[in-house]
């Protein structure tokens, strides 16, 4: 099912009823899908949880663990590595015991870091932040985000492409203040290098794009095959430069997952080619 932003849901019949996972607490993993279900409110406060807003885009979200120290097991491994396990994140709110939860949208592990905090048994504890960055920004500010940056234009594929791979990992250690940021940064990295990768012809189709930009850029749109949403970097071998009507077709069409499955295939064969001919190069 397609979650609404902002409408209220039974975590029991919505949610667990019909994906599974852990039906108590603030992280569930269902094993068959493609999701991590984050909650926040409610009773977490009490129990050294202090969920909020960094700033409009970025969210705050504590992991978990009730007593001792937090590490990086079970759910909090979950949120951490969501992006190497093609998962996306969706976070609730709860409304309080025995009412509906409210979905606040997709998210992406951006970064986390240590901080001191008490268990519930009042003992000084490391404790982890992490800071979710809210998939659909871009898209809120105008921004379709297809476009190579200026600085990125001239640059070569190798180099490109070596900051790509570097991105597209799981997330570091970071502070919350820079975490907006980062996320954008990394998410040009991404884009640009799949653009430059493409070179004009999309990659599932072989089709050069329809149309060239205002400033002669041809125009192709990027595609996550592993992520439900879009947006936000990614490793290389997950994202694709594509007609914007193979696009729509991926997405809506009754043969999506067969073209998304073989956009995969071509995506690794075109990766290969280039590690033997860029890196082979190198070496």
């Amino acid at each position: 099912m397609d979650f609404v932003l902002n409408r209220e849901y039974s975590r029991k019949e919505d949610i667990h009823e019909i994906f599974g996972g852990q039906q108590q607490g603030g992280i569930s993993t269902p094993k068959s899908h493609p999701y991590v279900f984050l909650f926040t409110g409610g009773s977490g406060t009490e129990y050294g949880y202090a969920d909020e807003w960094i700033d409009e885009d970025c969210f705050s979200y504590t992991g978990q663990g009730q007593v001792g120290d937090m590490e990086f097991v079970r759910g909090n491994q979950a949120i951490r590595d969501h992006l190497e396990d093609g998962k996306a994140l969706l976070l609730f709110e709860r409304m309080g015991k025995g009412r509906p939860v409210v979905f606040r949208g997709q998210f992406f592990c951006q970064s986390w870091r240590y901080f001191q905090g008490q268990d519930v048994e009042g003992n000084l504890r490391q404790s982890i932040q992490f800071h979710l960055i809210r998939l659909g920004t871009e898209w809120s500010k105008g921004n379709r985000g297809d476009s190579m940056s200026a600085q990125n234009a001239s640059k070569p594929l190798g180099e490109l492409r070596g900051k790509a791979l570097a991105v597209g990992t799981i997330p570091v250690k970071s502070n919350p203040e820079v975490a907006s940021r980062n996320y954008y940064e990394r998410s040009a990295i991404v884009r640009d290098y799949v653009l430059a990768r493409a070179n004009g012809v999309c990659e599932l189709t072989g089709r050069p794009a329809p149309f060239f930009r205002k400033d002669g850029s041809p125009y192709l749109e990027v595609h996550h095959t592993r992520m439900v949403s879009d947006e936000g970097p990614d490793h290389p071998l997950y994202v694709a430069a594509i007609h914007p009507a193979a696009h729509r077709e991926i997405h809506y069409g009754i043969n999506g997952e067969q073209l998304n499955q073989e956009l995969v295939q071509k995506i690794a064969r075109i990766e290969s080619a280039l590690s033997e001919s860029i890196d082979g190069g190198m070496g």
